[in-house]
């Protein structure tokens, strides 16, 4: 009884696995026919348009041979169905009666390869379930490992993210600390150089100062900065004019 269950099963096997090939095989002529006859609902003439259909009627034909050996009827009636509108195309007189047949066959045979497909899925299940189990198991391990490696670039990521906020602040501030230098010392320069040059013209002048000096801008951003200096810059140049003017009278 063991021996006769056994041959069964070898024989089943051996019948699945030959479906298989079969619909494979058919699934390639398929998908020639329906690229033959997508190109020829493509075309702008009459000519190439029969050419192609021509071409997919053929793939058609060889699709057959093992179609009726691969158990999948519904893509065998499609098969059948798009042939029997290639074989009009032959015989249109107008271009727009050919591409009608075109049309009709280009869509029946799309729906023949989604058959061929299911049936070509449904024939691997069986090897594709004494597998699954293993493959389950090794593709959740790798997906744990790979897990564990995207928390870990998360954080160095998020480290690095931070390494780079503080570097680029501690780069502002010192960017800001050398041009608050720089405007104080071109302040007390014209300051120095507009008192000199009143001291010369001997008159009874008030002493330039900046009186803004004790005001902190460090926390300020870099254009607010250049706004603060420049205003002062004016108004020492306008006290400056103002005081030499007053020199005159």
């Amino acid at each position: 009884m063991k021996y006769y269950y056994f041959i069964l099963l070898l024989i089943t096997t051996i019948h699945s696995k030959g479906q298989t090939a079969n619909c494979d095989e058919a699934n390639s002529y398929l998908v020639n026919a329906y690229s033959h006859v997508k190109d020829a609902y493509d075309s702008n003439n009459i000519s190439h348009l029969k050419y192609y259909a021509n071409r997919s009627l053929e793939s058609f034909n060889l699709s057959k041979k093992t179609l009726k050996n691969c158990g999948c009827e519904t893509a065998l009636n499609l098969t059948n169905k798009s042939m029997e509108f290639l074989t009009k195309v032959e015989h249109a007189e107008t271009f727009e009666d050919g591409r009608f047949f075109v049309k009709r066959a280009r869509d029946l045979s799309k729906e023949s390869v989604i058959e061929i497909d299911k049936c070509a899925y449904n024939n691997h299940s069986d090897e594709i379930e004494t597998n699954e189990n293993t493959e389950l198991s090794e593709l959740q391990n790798e997906q744990l490992a790979l897990n564990k490696q995207q928390e870990a670039l998360k954080i160095k990521a998020t480290q690095i993210k931070n390494k780079l906020a503080l570097q680029e602040e501690k780069a502002l501030i010192l960017k800001k600390e050398q041009l608050v230098v720089s405007y104080k010392s071109a302040v007390a320069s014209n300051i120095k150089a507009y008192n000199d040059a009143l001291k010369i013209c001997d008159c009874n002048h008030e002493t330039l100062k900046d009186t803004n000096a004790t005001i902190d801008i460090s926390a300020k951003s870099i254009e607010a900065i250049k706004r603060h200096f420049t205003n002062t810059l004016k108004t020492l140049a306008s006290n400056y004019l103002s005081e030499l003017i007053l020199c005159d009278k």
